[in-house]
């Protein structure tokens, strides 16, 4: 757990940053919160069997943001472009 980071204030500044992701703003707006996996990473979907047929972690790509006071942060997009998880790259 990074108690550094208020995840609510990270998911703002990414709805801010990525205005061009219409569907993943969009599914941003009813994201329920998730959990942390370590210090640098912040799961809202559970990655268990990943990329398996019945898995809700099916990967499609990564984003990349520069965030003023946490440095780069990683997103992990999923299919149906859903946020999968942040990974803080400061805190490795």
């Amino acid at each position: 757990m990074n108690k550094n980071i208020k995840i609510e204030e990270i998911i703002d500044f990414i709805k801010l940053n990525l205005t061009n992701e219409s569907k993943l703003i969009s599914n941003l707006e009813t994201i329920e919160l998730g959990e942390w996996k370590s210090k640098a990473y912040y799961r809202f979907v559970d990655s268990e069997n990943a990329n398996q047929l019945n898995s809700k972690w099916k990967f499609k790509d990564t984003i990349i943001l520069e965030h003023p006071k946490h440095k780069t942060i990683v997103l992990d997009i999923l299919e149906n472009d859903h946020l999968g998880g942040i990974e803080f790259y400061e805190y490795i």
